[in-house]
């Protein structure tokens, strides 16, 4: 019996061009906030750097130690608030792609979790904006010698904040993380439960290593990453439970 080779590539083939259209949109998605956001980047730039701005001494101002840093700052800001934006659109095209695959219960639980995810990160960058950075910025400013005038590069700044936000933002998908490793079988609430004290070891360990090196930026970090590990284990509990383990083929959808 003959056997074409051709059709074994083929499924495999319509895999990469569905991934590289799927790419392309997230491509043009973000270019196309990106271009609206452009002409407001200076806006954008004051938005965030008003904080810091607010504790400087009179005299003092933030600064651009490099020819183009005035002008490249707020593009590269641009870029960030333009993925930022485009969070939901990109885990949408990622989701259209991995579906197909999935059995129906599995997209029943999938759903609410890509939607509490996206709702979780936007809530971890909020909270580090509104309560994290300005007492962050505090401790840094009040500790500055007197004969030290904080002046800031617009470039540090920058760096400085995006890496606040995509941190805050990340620390907040832990009730999704944990619910996902439950779901999946990896670990049991119970052997999380017994390992609790390890683990808010571990969530202050991490705070002290990616944060600001100031005692208040650590607890507004690692606090709220315990509250959220004990979150996904109360919905753990409510949910693994009425989790099936397995279904046959006849339930994956078309």
């Amino acid at each position: 019996m003959s056997h074409d080779p051709n059709t074994d590539d083929t499924p495999l083939m319509s895999h990469f061009a569905e991934l590289r259209t799927r790419f392309i949109r997230i491509l043009i998605a973000v270019l196309v906030v990106f271009l609206a956001l452009v002409g407001f980047s200076r806006q954008l730039y004051d938005f965030i750097s008003n904080p810091l701005v607010a504790l400087l001494p009179n005299e003092a101002s933030l600064i651009a130690t490099d020819v183009a840093s005035s002008f490249l700052a707020p593009i590269r800001l641009s870029f960030f608030v333009a993925l930022f934006i485009t969070v939901p659109f990109i885990l949408a095209q990622i989701w259209g792609f991995v579906s197909p695959a999935l059995y129906r219960h599995e997209k029943r639980t999938a759903i609410p979790l890509l939607l509490s995810s996206i709702v979780l990160f936007y809530t971890g960058v909020a909270f580090a904006y509104f309560v994290v950075l300005v007492p962050a910025l505090k401790f840094f400013v009040m500790f500055a010698p007197d004969n030290v005038l904080p002046m800031t590069d617009i470039d540090s700044y920058l760096n400085f904040v995006v890496k606040l936000f995509l941190v805050f933002g990340v620390m907040f998908e832990i009730p999704v993380l944990t619910l996902v490793l439950v779901l999946v079988r990896l670990v049991s609430v119970q052997s999380l439960a017994s390992k609790r004290r390890y683990i808010i070891v571990a969530c202050f360990g991490i705070a002290a290593i990616v944060t600001p090196p100031d005692g208040a930026s650590m607890l507004m970090l690692a606090i709220p990453m315990c509250l959220l590990f004990e979150l996904g284990l109360v919905l753990a509990r409510l949910l693994v439970k009425d989790n099936p383990q397995q279904l046959p083929d006849s339930d994956k959808s078309a």
